[in-house]
């Protein structure tokens, strides 16, 4: 089922407020917010569950069933489409959105959790009652009662092409991936059935938490005196909360000394501040710094060797997010708001570039599942000329001598190697230094020179990273 059968969204219609079971409004709230808003969970889901929490409504077993609500209806819309697609009489883009909303929570609870089919089935049934009224409530019991005839595997194998007729979209069905999303990310590995089932699987599991210790402010030693703290697996600054971790809870995420940052993001900051560099050593540039976990680490390691960071974010709010996250450094930094392809610096002033360039986002598809619906291929052409730009910018803006990095959240080739390829044709004096000898002891990082971090390889969001040296 495609991702653009649903309805398009529309304002949804008053609905009466629930006298119980508030999980499961909760979650319906933060799904009506995803749809109605183009929301993220990860955003909106935290203050609805704080503002619980402080009306005294729920306790921890609720914020986490909340949350596995929400997140895992997500993650598995494109298969519970399909399963509700097999069970109702019209299409799915004839069914308000808010009654699909409640369904799809339904399907997730019957499919995707150990919650009993009983209780699934009359619980959801109760949320339809309460926030549709009693004629959708009878519609979504009926199809509930079709769908729990059948476990998810019983239900894959109805609704998904077989294998051998159509690879595509059989694993677009089974591990809920739109199948343009699919192709893209089986091309970028270019290897066989097991690595991409392997790697759709992976962006359907949660994600750990991961700390950054940012140094000179913090320590891992002083992190992992929390509960629930272990070692991260890659970087020397990284440590990662067991399910259930809460970094709010932590002293020095609080005072900013520490930060959430993905493994990923670490190692690209890490590589980039480890390249070797002809000449002097002093002057270092983020050119696209929000909302600053990448500079945070920068400026810190800038810091230690006597540094300066320039971090430049071209949105004023991202960039006082940015500042937020600095504040406290240190070492001597300064944040700027300006435009990456109109820099304000002249060109050849920095000894080390970073240019974390814009991007579908299809490497964190982990943490914000719903943007896998949200996302088209034409997005690539809108995004293409400007990541383009911005490593021209990168270029331009380092000393001959000096390294730039192009990283992004995205393993899609169009914004990866081609966009590196195509940008050296006129860069001449430049040329790719292997990144690999950069990220010590992580394992399966290919050919090089470019590195491409993978979930199910490194438990990491999908990174790339290209450095390049300027040579003239």
């Amino acid at each position: 089922m495609s991702e653009q059968s649903r309805r398009p969204r529309k304002p949804a219609k008053p609905y009466r407020r629930p006298q119980k079971d508030p999980v499961r409004i909760l979650a319906f709230e933060a799904l009506r917010a995803v749809d109605e808003r183009d929301a993220y969970a990860n955003l909106v889901l935290p203050p609805l569950l704080r503002k619980a929490r402080e009306k005294g409504d729920f306790d921890t077993r609720d914020a986490a069933l909340a949350t596995e609500l929400v997140y895992g209806t997500l993650r598995r819309q494109g298969t519970y489409d399909a399963v509700i697609t097999a069970c109702v009489d019209r299409p799915l883009r004839e069914v308000d959105p808010p009654v699909l909303d409640v369904l799809s929570l339904g399907v997730h609870q019957l499919l995707g959790t150990r919650i009993p089919t009983h209780a699934a089935v009359s619980a959801s049934v109760e949320l339809a009652r309460v926030v549709l009224g009693d004629g959708r409530a009878k519609f979504v019991n009926a199809v509930l009662r079709k769908v729990a005839q059948n476990d998810l595997d019983g239900w894959l194998e109805k609704v998904a092409p077989p294998y051998d007729e159509d690879p595509e979209d059989h694993l677009a069905v089974v591990h809920s991936h739109p199948r343009w999303v699919v192709s893209a990310l089986w091309d970028s590995l270019g290897g066989g059935r097991a690595g991409i089932e392997d790697l759709l699987e992976a962006d359907n599991e949660r994600p750990e938490v991961t700390l950054v210790a940012r140094p000179g402010r913090a320590t891992t030693e002083e992190l992992l005196r929390e509960d629930a703290a272990v070692p991260g697996r890659w970087s020397p600054y990284a440590v990662r909360l067991a399910e259930g971790g809460e970094p709010g809870a932590v002293e020095a995420v609080r005072e900013g000394r520490a930060g959430v940052q993905d493994e990923g993001s670490q190692l690209v900051a890490l590589a980039l501040a480890n390249a070797p560099v002809d000449g002097p050593d002093e002057k270092w540039l983020d050119g696209c710094a929000g909302p600053g976990g990448k500079a945070a680490l920068l400026a810190a390691l800038a810091a230690e060797r006597g540094a300066a960071l320039l971090a430049s974010e071209k949105q004023p709010h991202r960039a006082g997010l940015v500042a937020k996250a600095l504040h406290g450094n240190p070492g001597p930094y300064q944040v700027i708001a300006a435009d990456g392809t109109r820099p304000p610096w002249r060109p050849g002033s920095f000894d080390r570039v970073l240019m974390d360039v814009p991007c579908t986002g299809l490497g964190a598809l982990r943490r914000r599942p719903e943007a896998r619906w949200r996302r088209r291929p034409e997005d690539l052409e809108s995004f293409a000329p400007l990541q383009r730009s911005l490593l021209r910018t990168a270029l331009d803006s380092v000393r001959v001598g000096g390294v730039v990095g192009y990283a992004t959240c995205s393993p899609h080739l169009a914004e990866t190697r081609a966009v590196v390829a195509d940008v050296l044709k006129q860069y001449p004096e430049a040329e790719l230094i292997d990144a690999r000898p950069l990220l010590p002891g992580v394992p399966a990082l290919g050919d090089g020179p470019d590195v491409q971090l993978w979930p199910h390889l490194h438990g990491t969001d999908a990174m790339y990273l290209a450095l390049i040296r300027r040579t003239g």
